[in-house]
């Protein structure tokens, strides 16, 4: 049961959708929109202003982002898996305000 539980229960970040994240930036001023793709895939394009923290190297840069612990940080990827699992990742770290665009064509704005 604690397997099934972990895959569809107890989440703890909230999905959201692009017109939500319109929404936050135009909000708050100090939104974390953090792409956990590739570096090679945020150069290729990203929401402007996002930091880039791969999902593979985010258990050991996590700490970098202490200052955002009680802040709001949105997390995207490519198609939303990565995304999910760098939410899991913060969340396990003690992140509370954590929301998962998915992936980066949920972003109705221009990219950078």
């Amino acid at each position: 049961m604690g397997f099934l539980s972990s895959l569809f229960g107890n989440k703890q970040y909230t999905d959201i959708n692009g017109n939500e994240l319109q929404k936050m930036i135009k909000e708050n001023k100090a939104l974390l929109i953090l792409d956990v793709r590739t570096v090679d895939e945020f150069r290729s394009g990203h929401i402007p202003n996002a930091k880039n923290i791969p999902v593979q190297e985010l258990n050991s840069k996590v700490n970098t982002l202490e200052v955002y612990k009680d802040k709001e940080i949105v997390v995207y990827c490519a198609s939303g898996g990565r995304s999910a699992s760098a939410a899991n990742i913060l969340a396990k770290n003690g992140f509370n305000k954590i929301y998962n665009l998915g992936g980066i064509s949920n972003y109705k704005g221009k990219l950078k």
